[in-house]
C-alpha cells in the first residue's frame, strides 16, 4: 500500500526514466521498489523499523550516496529534515537534482525557504494534501553537524541530543516520574535494558545511580542512537547501544527492562509497539526480572500487563502518567 506522498510521486513516473535514484528521509512504503523504469534505486533510512523488514535498505545517520536524482520524503520535524537535506547536498555537485515530497500539515512548504539559498526550487505538483518540489543545486552548502546538537543538564549528567529525539531539550514529565521510582537503597544490579532510549536519559541516570549494572540501550531512530552514544561518552559511562525494533535485535536476558515507550506516529502505532514490548518482554527477562514502564494514564496497559505476566503493580502516578511494574 502506497503512502499519499508516493501516490503523488507516481503521477511523475517519466522523471525517473533511466536514472539512478536515491530515496531518503521518511520513506515508509515500497514505491521505490516498483520503479522498473529507473536504472538504479538506492534507499537510505534513519529508521530501523523500516530497514530491518526489507532487503537492500541502508540504515545510517549520514548519507554518503550519490545519485542523479534524490527523492526526499519530508518528516514531521523541520530540523531533522534540514539535517538530512543539507548533509546530503553538502556532498553533492552543482546541478544535482532533488525532489522533495511531503504533507502540507507536516510543514513541507518550509522547504522553499530552507533550500532557496542553495539553488532553484519550485513546486511542481499539489495533490493528496501534499506538495511536490523540484530543486536544482547551485550553491553547495556547508554542513556542520555540531550546530544540530542540543544539550541540557540533569543533576550531575549532561544530556546530548540531535533533532527529533525524545527528551532532546528537557526532561519530560513521564521520564521524571519513572526515574522517581528508583532509589539508591534499591541496590539495582545485573543486566538492564533501556528500550526506546531516545537521548539516553533513563539509561545514563540508572548507570550513574547504580554503577554496577550492565547497561544496554536500544532505539529505532539513528539520531537517537547517536544521541545515546554521545550522552554515554560525555558522561564517561559504559553501555552498549543497539539498533532494534522492540526486541528484534536484542540478545540475552535482563534483570530489568525499562521504557518510556515512544509515540512517534500517533496513538495507534505507539500502542502496537508497546503491545509488542509488553507481550514479548517476559521472554527477555531473567526469572524474577522486572518490566517497568511509564505511560499516559488513559492507555489500557494494565490489561496487557496482566495478560502477559498475570499481575502488575502501580508504582507511581500523576495527572498525566502512570508507572507500572510487572515481574517474570
Amino acid at each position: 500500500m502506497l503512502s499519499i506522498e508516493s501516490e503523488v510521486l507516481a503521477r511523475h513516473l517519466p522523471v525517473f526514466e533511466g536514472k539512478s535514484i536515491l530515496f531518503f528521509g521518511d520513506v515508509r512504503d515500497d514505491f521505490a521498489r516498483s520503479l522498473t523504469q529507473a536504472r538504479e534505486v538506492h534507499i537510505l533510512t534513519n529508521y530501523f523499523d523500516y530497514a530491518h523488514h526489507r532487503q537492500a535498505v541502508e540504515f545510517s545517520l549520514e548519507n554518503a550516496n550519490q545519485a542523479e536524482l534524490g527523492v526526499f520524503y519530508w518528516t514531521k520535524n523541520k530540523q531533522e529534515c534540514q539535517f538530512q537535506l543539507l548533509q546530503w547536498l553538502s556532498q553533492s555537485s552543482q546541478g544535482q537534482e532533488l525532489l522533495v515530497i511531503g504533507e502540507n500539515r507536516a510543514g513541507v512548504r518550509s522547504v522553499e525557504k530552507m533550500l532557496e539559498p542553495f539553488g532553484n526550487i519550485a513546486k511542481i505538483d499539489s495533490a493528496r494534501r501534499c506538495g511536490l518540489y523540484h530543486f536544482e543545486l547551485q550553491n553547495v552548502p556547508n554542513f556542520d553537524c555540531k550546530k544540530f546538537w542540543k544539550s541540557y543538564r540533569l543533576n550531575e549528567l549532561e544530556i546530548f541530543a540531535l533533532p527529533a529525539v525524545f527528551s532532546s531539550s528537557e526532561l519530560d514529565g513521564g521520564t521524571k516520574l519513572l526515574l522517581s521510582t528508583f532509589h539508591k537503597a534499591d541496590g539495582l544490579k545485573g543486566n538492564v535494558l533501556d528500550l526506546g532510549c531516545g537521548a539516553g536519559v533513563i539509561g545514563v541516570s540508572l548507570k550513574k545511580m547504580f554503577p554496577k549494572i550492565k547497561l544496554t540501550m536500544s532505539d529505532i531512530h539513528a539520531m537517537a542512537l547517536a544521541s545515546s552514544e554521545r550522552t554515554l561518552a560525555e558522561n564517561q559511562l559504559e553501555g552498549k547501544v543497539v539498533a532494534s525494533d522492540v526486541f528484534s535485535h536484542i540478545d540475552g536476558r535482563f534483570d530489568l527492562i525499562i521504557s518510556n515507550p515512544p509515540f512517534h506516529d500517533g496513538i495507534d502505532t505507539a500502542y502496537r509497539a508497546v503491545e509488542s514490548l509488553i507481550l514479548q518482554a517476559k521472554n527477555h527477562l531473567t526469572k524474577g526480572g522486572e518490566l517497568r514502564i511509564v505511560a499516559n494514564a488513559f492507555l489500557p496497559y494494565p490489561d496487557l500487563l496482566d495478560q502477559a505476566f498475570g499481575s502488575h503493580q502501580l508504582l507511581a502516578k500523576s495527572t498525566k502518567f502512570k508507572v507500572y511494574s510487572a515481574k517474570a
